[in-house]
C-alpha cells in the first residue's frame, strides 16, 4: 500500500516536472508591430506570458484565431480576463449592480421631450420597451444599442470565443477585475453625463455606425497605432474619462500581473483600447522592466 503511494506520488511529481520544462512556442515577431498578440518576457519571469486585445462584441463569423494565439493559449497556464467569465456568480453580479445607485431613473436624467425621444428609438428601431431599462446606468443601456449597428445577426465577444479556447484546453479562467468593481467604475461617471452620450448616440446613430464600423475594420486590421489614435479622436468619442475608464486600470493591472506572471504563464485578454499609448499596458510593462514582443498573428 505504502509503495503504491510512493509510486504515485513519484508519478505526480514527474508529470510536473515535465510540465515545468515545457518549452514555449517559438512565435515569429511582428515587425512593424501591427497586431493585437504581444509576448512578455525578461524581468526574472521563468516563462513568457501573452497579452491579447479584445473587442467586445463582433460579427460571429469575423472571430478567427491565429495558430499563434491558440499556441499561446495552449502554453499559458492560466487564462485571466476583465472579469471572470467562467464563474456564474460574475452573470449574476453584473445583474446586481447594472443599476443606479439612491433609486434614480432614467426619466429623472431628461426632459420630457428627450426622454420621449430614447423611448420612442427604443420602441421602434429595437423593438423594445424602455421601462424595462428605467433604473439601469445609461452606459450600459448605451450597450444595448450595438447589435443595432452590426451588419449581421449572430454576434459573439471576442472574450466568449477565448474562453471556448480556454476550455478546450481545460485552462482556469480568473478575472483582473470584480463585477462590483467595474460597476463602480460607471457610477464615478455623473449619470448626467452617461445621460446625454446615450441621448447623443441615439440622436446620431447612422454617424455612430460609420464610427463603429472604423472600429471594426481598424481592430480586424491589428493596426495598433490607428487604435490609439481612435482612443485620441474627439469623435469617437473616447476622449471622455479616460483615467477612469482606462489608465487607472492599466495601472492596477500591471500591479497584479507582476505579481501572477512571477508565478505562471497567463494569456490575458483585455480590451484592446487597454493596449495602446503611452499609458497603456504595453508601455506600462516595458517601464517596469520586461521585453514585450509583438507577435505575428495572421
Amino acid at each position: 500500500m505504502i509503495n503504491d503511494m510512493l509510486k504515485l506520488i513519484l508519478a505526480m511529481v514527474m508529470v510536473s516536472s515535465c510540465r515545468a520544462q515545457v518549452k514555449p512556442p517559438v512565435l515569429a515577431e511582428q515587425k512593424d508591430g501591427n497586431t493585437l498578440l504581444w509576448e512578455v518576457s525578461g524581468n526574472k519571469l521563468k516563462k513568457p506570458s501573452y497579452i491579447f486585445g479584445t473587442f467586445h462584441l463582433m460579427c460571429r463569423e469575423d472571430i478567427q484565431f491565429s495558430n499563434a494565439l491558440k499556441q499561446a493559449v495552449q502554453y499559458s497556464d492560466l487564462m485571466y480576463m476583465e472579469l471572470d467569465m467562467d464563474d456564474p456568480s460574475t452573470m449574476l453580479g453584473g445583474l446586481m449592480f447594472m443599476n443606479m445607485k439612491n433609486g434614480k431613473k432614467l426619466k429623472d436624467l431628461y426632459t420630457p421631450a428627450d426622454y420621449a425621444r430614447i423611448e420612442r428609438f427604443f420602441k421602434d428601431s429595437l423593438k423594445m420597451g424602455l421601462a424595462m431599462f428605467e433604473r439601469m446606468k445609461p452606459s450600459m443601456t448605451g450597450a444595448l444599442l450595438y447589435p443595432k449597428m452590426m451588419p449581421c445577426k449572430v454576434t459573439s465577444g471576442v472574450e466568449e470565443q477565448l474562453m471556448q479556447l480556454a476550455k478546450k484546453d481545460k485552462k482556469e479562467i480568473r478575472g483582473l477585475e470584480t463585477m462590483a468593481f467595474q460597476a463602480s467604475v460607471f457610477d464615478s461617471i455623473p449619470y448626467e453625463k452617461q445621460a446625454q452620450e446615450l441621448l447623443k448616440t441615439v440622436d446620431s446613430m447612422q454617424q455612430y455606425k460609420k464610427y463603429f464600423d472604423t472600429m471594426l475594420t481598424v481592430y480586424k486590421s491589428q493596426r495598433i497605432n490607428d487604435i490609439e489614435k481612435m482612443f485620441s479622436d474627439e469623435k469617437f468619442g473616447m476622449t471622455e474619462n479616460p483615467d477612469i475608464l482606462l489608465y487607472n486600470r492599466n495601472r492596477n493591472w500591471v500591479k497584479q500581473l507582476k505579481t501572477i506572471m512571477q508565478q505562471q504563464s497567463i494569456f490575458a485578454g483585455v480590451g484592446a483600447g487597454h493596449l495602446v499609448g503611452k499609458q497603456g499596458l504595453i508601455e506600462l510593462l516595458r517601464k517596469e522592466g520586461y521585453t514585450v514582443r509583438a507577435v505575428a498573428n495572421k
